[in-house]
């Protein structure tokens, strides 16, 4: 079940955040890149004006829809700027449908193209749903290197 992010969802944003680092970064990352990315939600202010600014979908436990599973975020409307969900809710086709249902929200504003900066955790999923890649880049992040990947769709 999606619903809109608000407000009151900022705690548990932030866990569900850390614990899809802590539970997938494994074999992907370094120790100390997975310590740097999994706290940077709580550290960094930025992180929740974001999540205050742009247009947020939460996938929540059928059971209990105030249990958020699985985020996302466009902000601003063309950038996929947050993607994530918890380890024991992942491979369940969540990280699919928020995506999706975020590009329609997108094209519902009349956006034609979404970009997005992708780790090495949402790249594959990315693909399979038609994003290309523009550009591999290496930066700093939370004072550790990391690769990502810009990616774009175009949309109908």
């Amino acid at each position: 079940m999606l619903r809109p992010l608000t407000a009151g969802d900022e705690p548990q944003l932030i866990s569900v955040y850390h614990d899809a680092v802590i539970s997938q970064a494994q074999g992907l990352y370094e120790a100390a890149q997975i310590d740097a990315w999994a706290h940077h939600a709580e550290r960094d202010p930025d992180v929740l004006t974001g999540l205050r600014r742009g247009y947020g979908l939460a996938s929540c436990d059928a059971t209990d829809p105030d249990v958020i599973e699985a985020f996302g975020l466009l902000d601003p409307i063309d950038r996929l700027s947050l993607l994530y969900c918890r380890g024991r809710s992942c491979r369940q086709g969540r990280g699919r449908q928020l995506v999706l249902a975020l590009e329609r929200e997108a094209q519902r504003q009349h956006c034609r193209r979404l970009r997005t900066e992708a780790s090495q955790l949402s790249r594959p999923l990315l693909l399979r749903l038609n994003w290309q890649i523009e550009a591999e880049e290496e930066l700093l992040f939370a004072g550790q290197p990391f690769r990502r990947w810009r990616m774009i769709k175009d949309l109908p």
